[in-house]
Order: C-alpha cells, then sequence, then structure tokens
C-alpha cells in the first residue's frame, strides 16, 4: 500500500531554514506527481507546493513563492522541500501527497506528518 513517512522537522528561530524529506513507497514513485501540505495549529489543512511527474514543472501557494524549493529525486522515491526565510505563520505540520490536488479532499493516503515551529 502506499506510504509517505515525512521526516526534517524541528524548531527553527525566523528567518532560518530547514529541508523536508518524504520517503514514498507503495507505489511507481516516478510516475506520480507529488505535493506538500500543511496544517498549522487551529486551522485547516493546506496545499503548499506541487511537483509534476520528472520534475519539469512546479508551483506554489503565494505565501511561499520565493522562499520554498521543492524537488524530488526519483531514483531515492523522495520528494524535498527546502523551506527558507521561515516566518512565524510557518508552524505547522507538513505532509506530503501523492498527486497534485489544490484540494486537500483530492488526496487518499496522508504519512504522519513533520512538524516545523518558527519561533525565537
Amino acid at each position: 500500500q502506499v506510504q509517505l513517512v515525512e521526516s526534517g522537522g524541528g524548531l527553527v528561530q525566523p528567518g532560518g531554514s530547514l529541508r523536508l524529506s518524504c520517503a514514498a513507497s507503495g507505489f511507481t514513485y516516478s510516475g506520480a506527481a507529488m505535493s506538500w501540505l500543511r496544517q498549522a495549529p487551529g486551522k485547516e489543512r493546506e496545499w503548499v507546493s506541487a511537483i509534476n511527474i520528472g520534475g519539469t514543472s512546479t508551483d506554489y501557494t503565494d505565501s511561499v513563492k520565493g522562499r520554498f524549493t521543492i524537488s524530488r529525486d526519483d531514483a531515492k522515491n523522495t520528494l524535498y522541500l527546502q523551506m527558507n526565510a521561515l516566518e512565524p505563520e510557518g508552524t505547522a505540520v507538513n505532509y506530503c501527497g501523492k498527486g497534485w490536488y489544490l484540494d486537500v479532499d483530492g488526496y487518499d493516503c496522508w504519512g504522519r506528518g513533520t512538524r516545523v515551529t518558527v519561533s525565537s
């Protein structure tokens, strides 16, 4: 079955950086678009970024454009999210998802997520 295991979260000061990873298994990773989503405390889960098959096209929610970079390594079945210039509003549990859907209801499998806390 599809398994997604996120890692790389932690506590970081405002302006700092983190690199998240998502190890995927149970499906043909190279044949799937992939996304990152996040859920801030007290808020709904939201889509953050996506990358297409082959990694030639990406997209981001407006609040992270210019600061976050999504990438993929098909040889390692791993998805990444480089997060720079983190802001306190970036405190959230981050999840990867199989597919490219702006609506979180489009995803049918979730990992446990990795928590990012941005605080001084």
